[in-house]
């Protein structure tokens, strides 16, 4: 339906072309030169995502009035803004900000990235020189431009690890950078701490001997036992991005610093960073209230929670890998506990001191009042969001010799706990993973033995028990299934290789064997299917 609708806009809009002067040519309104020595400018985050009645109606208010609004920024000063200055570093690679990594003198990083964006090499070459381009550009405007600045007194009072980005305005006549100067000059950028490498952590992580991406941090977890991650505290951010409405949480988005522990362990701390899209406005127009309803994770922050699934929708892969074991007692305990952090006078002043004054007379009483709401509504959300975990869980060992053990105990509680095979002297607790999963909330456990030689071992005869789907891995396994659930459909299916395996056929096991290596493949979706 949409789509039919929908069809006859598209036409127009790639009937017409892309406007090349879409953005404003400085932020300062004024065309009078800055005055050399000034510390602080009257600029607007982007003026050009002005619209009027016709073009308010079909793609929305957005949030227009923060972006056209002119406010006093204090001015970048390369020699001073940071003490002994800031010298140009390697360019950033994304795909509609402009980015790079300044140096203090100290080496320590900074990121320095405009607050406006340009979507043009996110599009398919085909519609980059047409009028769609205008309508994504023109989407950012549903992006608050300040709205990561609220934010770090907020993560500070929910005890979440975070940054403290700085909002700023470059001259036009910014020469510092050397051959990277004219990429900012005019612009309205965000200067922060950088949280890459060993070099960034002094000053800024008491404790912590390396950040990682998180792709590297997983790649640590699934090689060895002695590496953890910090679930509890990644279910913490999570909820506080819920709370933001902040829908764009993909694995990229994420610092990890490693802390070490007793007996040589090294546990995983998670950093959330670039909040572009908190407080997202969208579905207030014709045309992007269509969108939304097509694109879920396109969700709107108000005094409500709109879609869970949506929200979560672009994390779906690390919250898959990380959130495993933590049940639903810890996320409403976790939800609770964020309501008593963030009180009314935290909200209050974390709002008033993250918008410029200009923009918080205008938006700053909606958002309290919208950030009022969705905290008393915290735990359902929280409940909602379990739920969706809950459904299918990914249980994955390592590259070591590990036991996983099933235990359907009756028609309400099958308990999945993983232990090392040969743990170290040091560790006589071989335990790795424990949980009791309830069939009314999960369909299926995906147990994933990696490498290693590993054994599955399932007991119990009951009703109801969710699907456990084993994946030994390429190395030799064992499987011994003595479980029964009476039905029509067997519910343990053991997928790997037809050779270098032992398992005996049981009224209960499905045998998924086949002579490719895809059958036990870690697939990116972590689910082996």
């Amino acid at each position: 339906m949409i789509f039919r609708y929908s069809l006859p806009f598209f036409l127009f809009l790639t009937a017409g072309c892309a406007r090349q002067t879409f953005f404003q040519p400085d932020a300062r309104p004024d065309t009078a030169p800055l005055a050399a020595g000034a510390d602080s400018a009257r600029v607007t985050a982007g003026r050009h995502y002005q619209r009027g009645p016709i073009g308010r109606f079909l793609l929305g208010q957005h949030h227009r009035a923060a972006w056209a609004r002119p406010v006093m920024l204090p001015v970048l000063d390369v020699a001073t803004t940071v003490p002994g200055g800031l010298k140009a570093g390697k360019i950033g690679g994304g795909f509609q900000t402009i980015s790079m990594t300044v140096l203090g003198a100290d080496g320590r990083g900074y990121a320095l990235r405009s607050i406006d964006k340009d979507p043009y090499r996110t599009l398919p070459k085909v519609l980059r020189h047409s009028f769609v381009l205008n309508v994504v550009r023109d989407a950012t405007a549903a992006g608050q431009p300040y709205g990561a600045f609220v934010v770090p007194r907020l993560a500070e009072a929910a005890g979440v690890l975070h940054t403290n980005p700085k909002a700023y305005y470059v001259r036009s006549d910014e020469t510092g950078f050397g051959a990277a100067s004219e990429r900012y000059q005019g612009r309205v950028v965000l200067l922060e701490e950088k949280l890459e490498g060993k070099e960034n952590i002094a000053g800024r992580l008491p404790g912590a001997t390396d950040l990682e991406e998180s792709d590297n941090i997983l790649a640590e977890r699934y090689k060895s036992p002695k590496n953890t991650v910090d679930e509890a505290a990644f279910l913490r951010a999570r909820l506080l991005d819920l709370w933001l409405g902040d829908w764009d949480r993909h694995e990229g988005q994420w610092t990890w610093a490693a802390y070490p522990q007793a007996q040589g362990q090294t546990r995983w701390v998670p950093i959330p960073q670039d909040r572009d899209q908190v407080f997202f406005r969208f579905d207030d127009g014709v045309l992007s209230w269509l969108m939304s309803k097509a694109v879920a994770k396109f969700r709107t922050f108000g005094p409500r929670y709109e879609s869970i699934e949506g929200y979560t929708r672009n994390s779906r892969y690390i919250d898959t890998h990380v959130l495993t074991e933590l049940n639903r007692r810890t996320y409403l305990a976790t939800a609770q506990d964020l309501q008593r952090r963030l009180t009314d006078s935290v909200i209050t002043q974390a709002v008033r001191q993250g918008l410029p004054r200009e923009v918080f007379r205008r938006e700053g009483p909606t958002m309290i009042a919208a950030l009022r709401a969705r905290r008393e509504a915290l735990p359902k959300a929280a409940t909602d969001y379990y739920r969706l975990r809950a459904h299918d869980v990914l249980v994955a060992g390592t590259d070591a010799d590990e036991r996983f053990v099933v235990e359907r105990l009756n028609d309400t509680a099958t308990v999945v706990s993983v232990y090392e095979l040969e743990p170290s002297a040091k560790r006589p607790d071989s335990l790795l993973y424990r949980r009791v999963f309830n069939p009314a909330e999960t369909h299926s456990i995906a147990l994933h033995g990696l490498h290693g030689d590993d054994v599955f071992e399932l007991s119990g005869s009951v009703r109801r028990s969710p699907f456990v789907h084993i994946y030994g891995g390429p190395d030799e396994d064992k499987v011994r299934d003595k479980s029964r659930v009476t039905g029509l459909r067997r519910k343990t299916r053991f997928y790997d290789t037809k050779r270098n395996n032992d398992f005996e056929p049981a009224p209960e096991l499905k045998n998924n064997t086949t002579k490719g290596v895809e059958s036990h493949a870690f697939d990116r979706d972590g689910s082996g299917r």
